[in-house]
């Protein structure tokens, strides 16, 4: 189901939330209004029952069914969103029973990924994340998708459409997947490329909508998309950034995350997160304007330590600073507050920055004994050679080493 707007109508929404006190559900029901208002729509009403767990057939219990069924009557509800993972029979019993149509929480994510993927790579991990969560949900389309059954005209050879269209999910599946990695073999071999050049990265992750793109930016003069909305950003965006201390870096913009994001998400944009795990630098961005700031903060670093990120040098920036009167940030020598928007704290943010890289190149100038032949193919195979001469006693190379490739070969450095 998908949304659609125009000036005159925004589809009219009603959402339903289970509060089973596994996390907060008012926060929770505030983001979900603002997915809604990206995807197109109005929030019109919000119905909340505290529960022990959602109701396993129909998600939320028959009273509140029957108030909202009463509410989607009395104010042209077009479209119901429940603030969780439905089941195909939740689903289908929640349609039933509200006489409109219902969607859960991931069909309104990937809903907002497919209107904002604008390169081929992005829209083909939305289809993949789409397709990959309808497949186990065709079961649920009743009996009319068959063409066997008992009786009189229904015997004989044939398949199930239900089977028929499984098979042609599964297909396209395995199609879009093989054209990922090959996308990603590609982008891996630009990753691999850029560390041999000795080019440094750093990537800006968070919380959708804290101002990463606006950020981007700021730093490199660019002209990215930027809108007040969740996942105005889909596709990784790098631009070249030189530091005060003369180094030049790659800083690459990421899609946002966001809380309870389902793990076949992760995985279907695991190609595009990893311009993150790959990356030297993580500047880790919030909007300190958001009263959940600390909490969305967390879920960013728990995203990035289930992409075994965690362990990387770490920025983080508390944005939006010129809105966020009575904030304050904890203190850390790599905690930085700024405005992207209007240029303040920018020179302590790059300041910060260049403290937190990690030094991984070092040119030095080798001369390497002909006997080790092997060391001076291995060294020219993973560093950046600037120039060589061949010597009586032995190979000169002028390189650029990583600082562990450097500190293991200092017997052959004559110039430090």
């Amino acid at each position: 189901m998908d949304f659609y707007y125009n000036e005159q109508k925004p589809q009219r929404v009603l959402i339903l939330a289970a509060d089973t006190g596994e996390y907060d559900a008012s926060a929770s029901v505030d983001e979900m209004k603002e997915l809604i208002k990206t995807a197109g729509g109005e929030t019109v009403g919000v119905i909340i029952q505290q529960l022990t767990s959602a109701n396993a057939v129909s998600f939320l219990g028959t009273g509140k069914i029957a108030e909202a069924a009463e509410f989607v009557r009395d104010n042209d509800i077009d479209l119901a969103v429940c603030d969780g993972e439905l089941t195909p029979t939740q689903q289908r019993v929640l349609s039933d029973a509200l006489k409109t149509d219902v969607i859960d929480r991931t069909v309104l994510i990937l809903d907002i990924f497919a209107l904002n993927a604008r390169t081929n790579e992005g829209k083909l991990q939305v289809e993949l994340a789409q397709l990959k969560y309808s497949l186990p949900r065709l079961s649920g389309k009743g009996k009319s998708m068959s063409r066997l059954g008992g009786g009189i005209g229904t015997r004989g050879p044939g398949e199930t459409k239900l089977e028929s269209d499984r098979r042609h999910v599964r297909r396209r599946i395995h199609a879009l997947e093989e054209q990922l990695s090959s996308l990603e073999t590609r982008r891996r071999r630009r990753r691999a490329r850029r560390k041999k050049d000795g080019v440094i990265t750093a990537a800006l992750v968070g919380y959708t909508n804290v101002g990463k793109s606006t950020l981007l930016n700021t730093l490199t003069d660019s002209e990215v998309l930027v809108e007040n909305k969740l996942f105005a950003t889909l596709d990784p965006t790098s631009r070249a950034l030189k530091l005060p201390d003369g180094r030049e870096i790659m800083l690459i913009d990421t899609v946002g995350f966001i809380s309870r994001l389902p793990h076949f998400l992760v995985e279907a944009f695991k190609s595009t997160l990893e311009e993150a795990t790959d990356a030297d630098l993580l500047i880790v961005m919030c909007d300190a304007s958001d009263p959940d700031c600390e909490d969305k903060l967390d879920i960013t670093l728990e995203v990035l330590k289930e992409l075994c990120a965690e362990e990387k040098p770490i920025v983080t920036v508390y944005n939006k600073c010129d809105v966020a009167h009575n904030f304050t940030a904890p203190y850390s020598k790599n905690t930085v507050r700024i405005s992207a928007k209007n240029g303040v704290g920018i020179p302590n943010l790059l300041e910060c920055i260049c403290t937190a890289l990690p030094d991984r190149r070092r040119r030095v100038q080798l001369l390497i004994p002909y006997s080790q032949g092997a060391l001076e193919a291995k060294l020219r195979g993973s560093g950046r050679l600037f120039g060589e001469e061949y010597r009586e006693d032995g190979i000169y190379m002028d390189i650029e080493l990583s600082f562990d490739d450097a500190k293991n070969i200092t017997e052959y450095i004559i110039t430090r």
